[in-house]
């Protein structure tokens, strides 16, 4: 007996109509379905008319249910994996499988198809041209504050995910360790009351004051500008002599000939006047 394929399927973030015809017709010629919620999975398979068994594949099981997975594969089954919305592996369940179909050998596809990350990427009109992706921020503060600082020095652009009862906690959490960068809020990617708000974080903070927010959100922003990151280098050596300038840039392991240079730079002077400091360094 042949060993069967996994297929990873992406589902469409909102609108139905986005689900492309590759992934219809694997979930029409798969043996199973392992769906994140069965229940909401139910909804996308009766709109396209597709009668396939379905089984739970969720983050509280996945260790579990790859195993099952795994021998329903080795027992020769097509198997198609959906989470909720978007492709799995992404934010929700589908790493731990197929890490253990590349551990057994076993065949997998990952199908390309709606994802909410780039969709709200190129929505913001912030940088697309680097950007990092940090799904949804830890609950426990201590964590949360590790994950941004390692961040806060970052030029690209910043994704996460947030869910909406916490929105306005984490706007302000980023606003107190950012500083009030521009935001794009994408709220309801696709679907009927989809938003797209791109303003500051103060601004952010202010507009959500009063209001309940509803829907999955998807956060973009703006990397740390040149602006920002001359002003804080400027910063460092402000107030110093040029003699201490330049002995700053050689403890943190540069010569002496590319300190000069820098420091020239830095003050906009000729490379010619700050040799004469360095002389006796």
């Amino acid at each position: 007996m042949s060993i069967g394929k996994l297929y990873l399927v992406p589902t469409p973030i909102g609108n139905l109509k986005d689900i492309t015809l590759r992934a219809l017709e694997v979930l029409n010629q798969v043996d199973l379905i392992a769906a994140e919620d069965t229940r909401q999975s139910l909804k996308l398979l009766n709109h396209f008319n597709i009668k396939k068994p379905l089984i739970s594949y969720h983050q509280h099981n996945e260790q579990g249910k790859s195993e099952n997975l795994i021998d329903k594969l080795k027992d020769g089954k097509d198997i198609a994996l959906v989470s909720d919305a978007g492709t799995p592996g992404i934010s929700d369940p589908g790493a731990v499988i197929v890490s253990k179909c590349i551990e057994e050998n076993i065949d997998f596809e990952v199908l390309t198809g709606a994802t909410a990350v780039t969709t709200a990427l190129v929505y913001s009109g912030l940088d697309t041209t680097k950007f990092i992706f940090k799904g949804f921020l830890s609950r426990d503060n201590k964590e949360r504050k590790l994950v941004i600082e390692d961040l806060k020095s970052r030029k690209e652009t910043l994704i996460f995910y947030e869910a909406p009862h916490r929105l306005k906690s984490t706007l302000e959490f980023l606003k107190s360790n950012l500083g009030n960068r521009r935001i794009a809020i994408c709220r309801e990617l696709t679907k009927l009351h989809e938003e797209i708000l791109r303003l500051n974080l103060s601004e952010a903070i202010t507009y959500y004051e009063d209001r309940d927010v509803k829907g999955e959100l998807v956060l973009v922003v703006q990397g740390k500008d040149e602006k920002e990151i001359l002003d804080e280098e400027r910063a460092e050596w402000e107030g110093l002599g040029i003699d201490e300038h330049i002995k700053m840039y050689i403890k943190d392991g540069i010569s002496k000939k590319e300190a000069i240079k820098k420091v020239a730079k830095d003050r906009k002077l000729p490379k010619s006047e700050i040799y004469k400091y360095s002389i006796d360094l």
